[in-house]
């Protein structure tokens, strides 16, 4: 049994006893190694917890994911409550959980700018980074952060000053702090992802004195990514119709190296994190999951920007884009349709395996079943050669 502690607003927290007996028993009978570690950085005994999954080998690079715990939380709690380790399991990545410091208030954080914290955790991050590659192969192109609440923030950080290391960031309840875009140097375009609930009482959706509105830190990583400025906005189907939230999805696209920016806005939507079996009863979500839309988010980008399919498609006139998913599990297809289109996906000896509609702007096709190395995805009369290297 684990005391799972999260924080409703500014110094108020909500302790729960939560049985995960279940959780426990999948990973002891299973070959997934979860690690609990340190690392000596200035001088401070830093601790962390790595998910190494089942299908690790050691053989060639894996991608890494960052996943930053909030404030007065652990490294235990958040790898449990913005849980990626089915994902893991699934896509063949690893997941560091970092383990914050007390500040002066005595609580876990990380320091991105807030109370006087003078600690490093930015050369923590890097020197972390550079630990778990001396003992697993990592595909330093595909290094990731994500995190709950002061965890969004410490991606933010990241994105503004290691942005020559990590390819992508997703933020769930976090944002940045006023003025931290004036100090903001990325080097690069960095693809960014924001969950955020409007009626988030911790890290507010409008922002406050201290930390910046949700839409005007869209807007900075817009103008940053030179993306379009207009979003495409997709209305989540509310599957859930008792959470008491709904969700839009907000679409930047076409920004340099084909980078996008995202923001799920969680229309009644708490400091929590969508999807988690975790339901503390203050506003979750449960129309996405939000360690799903993450990786989902991560896995069409390295550090070079859009990891695009190993051949370009033959156009015939239509404004249509393929992406191939280095994990081989999907295909995203952005478009310009006016309406939901036919896709049919043909094997190398020219029978039809799958059949379905691509939605207008942006579609994801499920290629994970197929056992093949090679396929053909046609839309209307193009023809897109799809190649899974797994």
């Amino acid at each position: 049994m684990i005391n799972f502690k999260l924080c409703k607003s500014a110094g108020t927290c909500i302790s729960k006893s939560i049985f995960l007996l279940f959780l426990f028993a999948t990973t002891f009978v299973s070959a997934q190694e979860t690690i609990n570690a340190s690392i000596t950085h200035d001088g401070l005994e830093r601790d962390y917890i790595l998910y190494v999954p089942a299908n690790y080998t050691g053989k060639k690079p894996v991608p890494l994911v960052f996943n930053f715990h909030g404030y007065t939380s652990n490294a235990t709690e958040q790898m449990f409550y913005g849980d990626f380790r089915p994902i893991a399991d699934r896509e063949g990545f690893i997941i560091v959980h970092p383990e914050g410091t007390l500040d002066y208030a005595g609580n876990t954080h990380f320091n991105v700018g807030w109370g006087g914290s003078t600690v490093d955790d930015i050369g923590f991050t890097a020197a972390l980074l550079d630990t778990i590659s001396s003992q697993y192969k990592v595909n330093h192109k595909r290094v990731y952060s994500t995190g709950m609440s002061n965890g969004g923030f410490m991606s933010y950080t990241l994105a503004c000053t290691l942005s020559n290391r990590i390819a992508a960031i997703a933020s769930v309840t976090g944002t940045m702090n006023v003025g931290q875009d004036a100090l903001c140097s990325p080097d690069r375009p960095v693809p960014v992802m924001e969950i955020h609930g409007t009626n988030d009482l911790t890290v507010p959706y409008e922002g406050t004195d201290f930390f910046q509105d949700t839409e005007s830190v869209i807007d900075y990583w817009v103008a940053v990514n030179n993306t379009k400025s207009t979003p495409k906005i997709i209305n989540i189907p509310d599957t859930n119709t008792t959470d008491g939230s709904t969700v839009e999805h907000f679409i930047y696209k076409r920004g340099d190296r084909g980078v996008q920016v995202e923001l799920f806005k969680i229309i009644g939507g708490g400091h929590t994190w969508p999807g988690s079996a975790f339901d503390l009863g203050i506003g979750t979500n449960y129309d996405i999951n939000a360690s799903e839309e993450v990786w989902k988010f991560f896995s069409r980008y390295d550090i070079n920007g859009r990891i695009r399919n190993h051949y370009r498609p033959r156009q015939n006139g239509c404004k249509v884009n393929v992406f191939h998913n280095a994990t081989n599990a999907y295909i995203t297809v952005d478009n310009d349709f006016s309406e939901n289109t036919p896709y049919k996906i043909i094997s190398a000896k020219g029978k039809v395996v799958s059949t379905g509609e691509i939605s207008k702007e942006s579609a994801t096709i499920d290629i994970s079943n197929l056992s093949s190395k090679m396929y053909f995805l046609k839309i209307k009369n193009n023809v897109y050669k799809v190649l899974k290297t797994k």
